[in-house]
C-alpha cells in the first residue's frame, strides 16, 4: 500500500505551529521535539487556571481536557483508554511494568543490543536482587535483533521478552511484530520500549502483540517534558503487580484491606503534572490529526535523504544499522570528536546530539565506537534544512 505523503501545506502548517523553526534547525527530536504552539497554549492556560482557581479546583474544572489524554494515547497506539496510565516519563513507565513482574530466581529475560541504558541497568539490578538471568540476543546480518536466535534462546524458564523498538543511538527500527509473534507462540510476556517510536512511526499494539508498552511525551510526540504513558493490556493485569501504590492506584477498604484500581490506573500516582497531561493529550491529538502513517513516511524519507547525502562526504561515516531505518541518523567525522561536531554545528544554529558508549555498553563498544553524532529529524524539518546541514558539516569534514 502506498502511503500518501504530507502535502506542502501540511508541512507549512506544522512549521507555523512550531515557533522554534524561525530561530534554528532542530535535528534533536530524539532528545526533545521542538515545542508546538498549541501544546504551549494548553499548558499555559491550565497553569493560569491553577493560579486563579487553585490546583485541585483547576483540575476539576479541566477534567474533560485532562481525561482526553487517555483517549488520545489509546487512539495513537490502538488500545482502549482503560489500558493507558499517565506516568511522569517513559523510564518510570517501563519500570512500573518491569518491576511489577514477580520474578523468581532463575527466571530468564530475553533482550537485544538496542536496549536502552536505563532498561538494561534495571535488568542488572533484578539479576542482583532476584537472581534472574539475562539472555542477550545478537543482531542479525542487517543489524536488527536476530529473531531466529531469539526464539532459539527461549527455555521453560523464560519469563519476559523486553525489546526497544527504536534505539536512541541508531536509525534501526526493530521488527517488533515478528518478536510479538514469537512471544505469543511461546506464551511469554512482552514489554516494548516505544520511547523513540511513539510519534515517529505508526504502530498498533494489537498488531505488535506486546502486553506492555512505555512511551514519552517530550520526544517525537512533542509534548511537555515530565510526561509519559504506559500501556498494560487487560489480559495480563493479574500478572503485573504495581511495585508501589497510593490512593490513585488503590482503594483503601478498611484498616487492613485495599483493592487495586481497575485497569491501568493502578500503575498511576495521584500527584502529577496536570498541565503536562493535558498538553500531552493535545500533542497526541495533533499528530493523529495529520495521520501517523503520513508523518512516519515523511520522517523515514527525510532520514534516508540525510544518509544519502552524508554518504557523499569524504571523512564522514554513517553508523546506522537495521533492515528498516527511521529518522534517527548517526555518524562520525574523521579527525573530530562527536562533541566537537555538535558544538561546531551549534554555532550555526543547528541542533544535534551525541550518543556515548556509556549509554550503549552492549552496542557501540562492539563496533569500536566511543560516541556518535545523532541527528534526529521530524516531519516539520525540510529538505533545505538537510542541505544546509550537510554543507555546514562538509566545511570541516576531511
Amino acid at each position: 500500500m502506498i502511503v500518501p505523503s504530507l502535502s506542502q501545506n501540511d508541512i507549512d502548517l506544522m512549521r507555523a505551529d512550531t515557533p522554534g523553526v524561525n530561530k534554528l534547525i532542530h535535528f534533536n527530536n530524539a532528545g526533545t521535539g521542538l515545542a508546538l504552539a498549541p501544546v504551549l497554549d494548553a499548558v499555559k492556560k491550565h497553569l493560569d487556571l491553577e493560579a486563579t482557581l487553585g490546583g485541585y479546583e483547576a483540575a476539576h474544572a479541566a477534567s474533560a481536557d485532562y481525561n482526553s489524554f487517555y483517549t488520545s494515547i489509546a487512539a495513537l497506539i490502538g488500545s482502549t483508554p482503560a489500558e493507558i496510565a499517565y506516568v511522569e516519563n517513559a523510564t518510570r513507565a517501563w519500570d512500573m511494568a518491569f518491576y511489577g513482574i514477580d520474578f523468581r530466581e532463575g527466571d530468564r529475560v530475553i533482550t537485544g543490543r538496542a536496549e536502552y541504558v536505563s532498561n538494561y541497568v534495571a535488568l542488572l539490578q533484578m539479576k542482583r536482587r532476584k537472581g534472574i538471568e539475562i539472555d542477550l540476543i545478537d543482531d542479525d546480518e542487517t543489524g536488527q535483533i536476530d529473531t531466529k536466535a531469539l526464539e532459539a534462546a527461549i527455555t521453560p524458564k523464560t519469563r519476559l521478552i523486553a525489546l526497544t523498538h527504536i534505539p536512541t543511538f541508531s536509525g534501526l527500527i526493530n521488527p517488533a511484530e515478528e518478536v510479538g509473534a514469537i512471544a505469543a507462540k511461546h506464551k511469554l510476556l512482552y514489554l516494548l520500549d516505544a520511547c523513540q517510536s511513539a510519534g515517529q512511526i505508526p504502530f498498533n499494539v494489537n498488531d505488535i502483540g506486546c502486553h506492555m508498552l512505555s512511551g514519552t511525551g517530550r520526544k517525537y510526540l512533542r509534548g511537555p517534558r515530565g510526561t509519559g504513558f504506559l500501556y498494560v493490556s487487560d489480559a495480563v493485569l493479574d500478572q503485573i503487580e504495581p511495585p508501589f501504590v497510593d490512593l490513585q492506584a488503590s482503594e483503601w477498604l478498611d484498616e487492613n484491606t485495599y483493592r487495586l484500581a481497575p485497569h491501568a490506573k493502578r500503575f498511576e500516582t495521584w500527584e502529577r503534572f496536570v498541565a503536562g497531561q493535558i498538553g500531552l493529550g493535545v500533542a497526541t491529538s495533533y499528530a493523529i490529526g495529520f495521520g501517523m502513517e503520513r508523518i512516519g513516511a515523511r520522517i523515514c524519507a527525510l532520514g534516508a535523504q540525510m544518509r544519502t547525502e552524508l554518504a557523499t562526504l569524504p571523512g564522514v561515516s554513517i553508523h546506522d544499522k537495521g533492515q528498516r531505518k527511521g529518522g534517527i541518523v548517526t555518524f562520525t567525522v574523521d579527525g573530530e570528536t562527536p562533541d566537537t561536531t555538535k558544538a561546531r554545528l551549534a554555532k550555526h544554529q543547528i541542533n544535534v546530539s551525541t550518543s556515548q558508549a556509556s549509554s550503549a555498553r552492549i552496542d557501540l563498544p562492539l563496533r569500536d565506537l566511543d560516541a556518535v553524532v545523532r541527528a534526529s529529524l521530524h516531519a516539520f524539518n525540510t529538505e533545505d534544512e538537510i542541505e544546509l546541514f550537510v554543507r555546514t558539516l562538509a566545511s570541516k569534514a576531511i
